[in-house]
């Protein structure tokens, strides 16, 4: 990212963390709607029950995007006390992937149907960067956190389709060694293993069977 300000790609850069900042909002309000739905109110109390992306980014995680690619939001607070199902750890934790392939196939069939439409407001290099860096923003998000390793929300997830004994294994060793084996991922992708070229890759092949205009 950062090195497309030394690229004196401004524009660029303005549209991308623009296009990062939406997709992390509403990733992190899919989490926040379904535990109210589920019967926790926790994350509503905190002020996370919103779009706003003041309520939503970690000032360091953007950072940390802008000078090397990778980084977080707010974790949104949950109360497992409060939960009205047994499933409601899984849900909560891919309705924040959930949401962000939803805005991947909103915005992008939007744009597409306003290409097809001739409307102005989609014409040109501006609207074509911004509209495919959101869709592909957000098919990345949607899959990078379903890996069920560290925090990722994968993990919320996995255990449910597990027999019980794996599930007890699971939990066990990805909360001593879990967050260990995503920075061992990050490490290594800086080293030259294309992990993350290759989950972009796979992104951006989903973009073709999204669009339905």
């Amino acid at each position: 990212m950062i090195q497309l300000l030394f690229q004196q790609q401004y524009v660029l850069f303005i549209l991308i963390m623009i296009a990062l900042i939406i997709s992390l909002s509403f990733h992190e309000y899919g989490h926040a709607i379904v535990a109210k739905l589920y019967g926790d109110d926790t994350a509503e109390k905190a002020g996370r029950l919103t779009l706003n992306p003041v309520a939503h980014i970690d000032p360091l995680g953007l950072l940390m995007v802008a000078l090397i690619g990778i980084g977080y939001a707010k974790p949104v607070p949950t109360n497992p006390a409060n939960f009205t199902s047994r499933w409601a750890t899984p849900l909560i934790a891919l309705a924040g992937p959930a949401m962000n392939l939803l805005v991947a196939i909103i915005t992008y069939n939007l744009y597409v149907l306003g290409l097809e439409a001739g409307w102005s407001l989609f014409d040109g290099p501006g609207p074509q960067t911004f509209f495919y860096y959101l869709a592909i923003i957000n098919l990345v998000l949607m899959l990078f956190n379903l890996i069920p390793i560290g925090p990722l929300d994968g993990h919320y997830i996995l255990p449910y389709f597990l027999p019980r004994t794996w599930a007890l294994y699971f939990h066990y060793y990805n909360q001593r060694y879990g967050v260990y084996l995503l920075l061992t991922l990050i490490v290594l992708h800086f080293l030259g293993v294309p992990i993350f070229e290759k989950i972009w890759r796979i992104g951006n092949s989903l973009l073709s069977f999204i669009v339905f205009v």
